[in-house]
Parts: structure tokens; sequence; C-alpha cells
């Protein structure tokens, strides 16, 4: 787990990682058309970070949105961007969720599970404060796309870093299975993240990705400069990046075979 709090990581996070409206149009459009026959009033955005989608979220679902961090440097970030009064930000932990029972409508989990210091103990809280007839959303890494995340190849040792790291697709099913929830979707999200790769090669150099910031400064600085030598040769076309999208149900009947 990254603690971000004695990182500058929060500083570039926004700058590394926001992908425009385009991309947060499409993954709340992808969170809505597996909760639509749901009632949504109360949302949990788990690991909100900078609060990239909580604004949406309430937005998305005329609901009101906790964003919920371990990190006061990131939720500095998120409360200066506040502009929506059905958002408000909260200190603590997946492991420890400070909410009542059953009183949450949908967990929003992006990019954040492979941080939970105990992931068991981060889904039954899950299923603790999930109302009956809500929805987990999980958006994360897997095991199985690391070969197509688009700085793999130009940062060769991510690759054993991010198989230490990130968990493999049926351990996100058994994961929350276990807690209690059963799955109803998985899928892959194809997002583009850069309209070509010299911009691309500038959101890696804002310094918002936990794993590269593992790196030597020497190594990244090495991996950088082979993306923008990639980029001048033939890097015109978009960078589009994989994201695996989990939804488990408190509801049993809403089950599916995933």
């Amino acid at each position: 787990m990254t603690d971000y709090d004695v990182t500058n990581l929060a500083a570039g996070y926004d700058r590394a990682r926001d992908h425009g409206p385009e991309v947060l149009d499409l993954w709340m459009r992808t969170v809505a058309k597996h909760v639509e026959e749901r009632p949504v009033r109360r949302i949990l955005d788990l690991g909100c970070g900078t609060g990239r989608f909580s604004h949406g979220l309430a937005s998305q679902f005329n609901a009101e949105v906790i964003g919920l961090d371990p990190s006061s440097k990131m939720l500095q970030v998120a409360r200066e961007k506040q502009g929506d009064l059905r958002v408000h930000y909260e200190l603590g932990r997946a492991e420890a969720i400070p909410l009542a029972a059953a009183s949450v409508d949908l967990i929003f989990i992006s990019m954040s599970l492979h941080h939970f210091t105990d992931r068991t103990l981060a889904a039954l809280e899950c299923r603790r404060v999930l109302s009956d007839h809500g929805a987990v959303v999980v958006r994360t890494g897997t095991r199985e796309q690391i070969q197509a995340y688009p700085y793999v190849p130009f940062f060769p040792s991510t690759r054993p870093l991010l198989e230490e790291i990130l968990p493999g697709s049926n351990d996100v099913i058994g994961l929350f299975a276990s807690a209690g929830l059963h799955p109803v979707a998985a899928e892959i999200v194809l997002q583009t993240i850069a309209p070509d790769w010299m911009a691309y090669a500038d959101k890696l150099a804002a310094g918002g990705d936990s794993v590269l910031a593992r790196l030597s400064q020497d190594e990244f600085e090495a991996g950088l400069a082979a993306v923008r030598r990639y980029s001048a040769v033939e890097g015109r076309q978009p960078v589009v990046e994989p994201i695996d999208l989990f939804v488990f149900s408190a509801d049993a009947r809403r089950a599916a075979a995933v």
C-alpha cells in the first residue's frame, strides 16, 4: 500500500489522471447501466483520492456522495475543488468505514482496491454499510491486463511490481463473494487516456502514478525518454488503456454468472 501523505503524488495526481470529460462521462454511463433499476440516494466513493469521480457520481445519480480516503493530502486537493453541496469528504479507511450499517445505496471503488491493507476486512465493511438493495462497483487494474498497460513496455520493472500488487479477476470476485456480495457483471472498459503519446508522456511526467513513483529517478527518466522517442516516430495515435469493472449486489436475486 502506498501512503500518499509521505509522497508528493497528490500534487500531480489530477494532471496525471484527469482524462477529460469524455472519459468521466464514459464511466458514469457505465456505472449507471449496471445500477439503473436501483434507488440510489447515498453513494460512498471509497478511496476517493482527489475526488475525480465524486462530483460526477453526485450529478449522474442526483445523490449525496461521501468521499472517503486515508490521505489528508489527497482530500485537501479534493476539497479545494469543492463546488457541489451534495459531495463531502471524510478521512477514513476502507477497513473501518465510519458510516452506519445499511446506510449507502452504491459503493464506488476506483483504482484503490490494491491500496487496501486488508482487502477481506474492507469487503466485509462494504457489505455492512451497503443497503439490502445496494451495489458495489469496482473499477480496478488486474494482473490479466498488465501486458496491455501502455507504460509497461517503457518501464519494464513495473511489470513485477504490478504483478505483486494487483489482484487477479477471480481474486476480486472471490473477495466480495466471500463477504456476502453477489457478482452481477464483469467487463473490460477501454478508456482513451491521452490524444497521443507525447501528451501521454506529459501526463506521466506529472508524477501521479504510485507504481512509477517506486522507480529510481534514473529509471523513471529513462522510461519517460523512451515514451517521448516512441511518440516522435510512431506515437501519434490515441493512447488507450483497459480497466476492469466488477459489479456486486447485496441482493442474491440479481446474481449472474461472470
